[in-house]
């Protein structure tokens, strides 16, 4: 939940200059072990992205239950056939190629799941998205 809350409070000034809420959803026993900051810029990645990806005005959730991270947004989301080519390192959907970013964060967030044990899943956020960083 910790590293939650601060993803939150490091990414809220930026949400609202685009006029964005970010809420936190997080249940008491949401502890993992890990490497704090290697999760910390993971989740941190799927943050920026729901930023960047979500119109003013939109809505990013983060969530923490058990050995789950989730980061939900109401925007575009990612067309199913896509979803696992957006991991793929310097990767970028046509749509979002004038947008800044390298098309690295993804694949990071992947590794970051990976080095624990774990996945990372991209669901339908109906409507957006929604990023499930799971650990093991």
């Amino acid at each position: 939940g910790a590293v939650v809350r601060d993803v939150a409070d490091l990414y809220e000034p930026v949400a609202a200059e685009k006029e964005q809420s970010i809420d936190i959803e997080t249940a008491t026993a949401a502890t993992l072990n890990g490497d704090r900051d290697l999760i910390f810029q993971a989740v941190a990645n799927l943050v920026d992205n729901a930023i960047k990806y979500t119109p003013p005005g939109g809505r990013i959730t983060l969530s923490a239950a058990g050995r789950n991270i989730a980061v939900a947004d109401n925007g575009p989301g990612i067309p199913p056939e896509s979803r696992e080519e957006v991991f793929k390192r310097f990767h970028r959907l046509e749509a979002s190629r004038s947008a800044p970013g390298s098309g690295l964060g993804l694949s990071l967030v992947r590794a970051v799941a990976q080095l624990h044990d774990g996945s990372v899943r991209l669901e339908d956020g109906a409507p957006g998205l929604r990023a499930v960083l799971a650990l093991g």
